[in-house]
């Protein structure tokens, strides 16, 4: 694989495990230097190791705003900037809305749309105060997921409603910073079932989404959003026949 991506140096939340693990080798195989952060530093120490010089671990409680500024504190002084931030972190949840909590709600405000929220807040003040004469650079990519935008999975009732926020928060900023600053970038990322341990780790457990028909293979995800850096898209769907489905769901209300 050639290094495409030489000299960028990329951030990556929920670089641990599932996407945010298989993002991170696939980014160091193409080139970038990886800041690696999430809450368990032996799984991260295991993947900087693995990685080597171009990657280094980060413990990051990516729901405390406080660890997130010390997080790209941490990057600057060690690569000395950054070029994308990726808002992968997160965490689903198994119950119908007729069961939900305030805890449950909560819990997904948090560890999906408030978390991002920080990453974003954070990485952009970076951009502006490293910015050059020709305004700030760089790109925010949020991951979200298919979900967002059609209710296929009813029992990710709430973590559904949270991406959807995210998805929101997302273009928001985009069109804020489409004339304010032309020079950064903002992706959003939709996947569908990837064959990860997401639903093993979800509030109220399973399903396992590698045992589900049609599970990405997590591989194929990180590829797909290592392509979006590259070549600085806004949204992506991580396998191409989601579109259509959303589509149909949609004409299905109107019909």
């Amino acid at each position: 694989m050639s290094e495409s991506l030489a000299g960028k140096i990329i951030v990556v939340t929920g670089a641990s495990a599932g996407i945010g693990r298989a993002l991170s080798i696939e980014l160091v195989a193409r080139g970038a230097k990886v800041a690696l952060l999430a809450r368990s530093a032996e799984k991260l120490g295991a993947l900087a190791a693995e990685l080597g010089p171009r990657a280094m671990a980060i413990v990051t409680d990516v729901t405390r705003r406080d660890d997130v500024e010390a997080a790209l504190a941490q990057t600057v002084a060690a690569f000395g900037n950054v070029d994308v931030w990726v808002n992968n972190a997160g965490r689903g949840i198994s119950r119908n809305v007729d069961e939900l909590t305030d805890d449950d709600l909560d819990a997904m405000v948090r560890d999906n749309v408030k978390s991002a929220l920080y990453g974003m807040q954070t990485a952009l003040a970076h951009f502006r105060a490293s910015a050059g004469e020709s305004g700030p650079k760089g790109q925010l990519v949020n991951v979200s997921s298919m979900l967002s935008r059609a209710p296929f999975a009813p029992f990710r009732s709430a973590y559904s409603a949270s991406k959807a926020a995210l998805n929101s928060l997302t273009e928001s900023l985009r069109f804020q910073l489409a004339e304010a600053a032309p020079g950064v970038v903002v992706t959003l990322v939709l996947p569908g079932v990837v064959a990860t341990e997401f639903g093993n780790n979800a509030l109220g457990g399973g399903p396992d989404n590698r045992t589900m028909p049609g599970a990405q293979p997590v591989g194929e995800v990180a590829v797909v959003i290592a392509d979006a850096i590259e070549h600085r898209k806004r949204e992506v769907y991580t396998h191409p026949s989601y579109p259509a489905r959303v589509d149909g769901y949609f004409a299905g209300l109107r019909s």
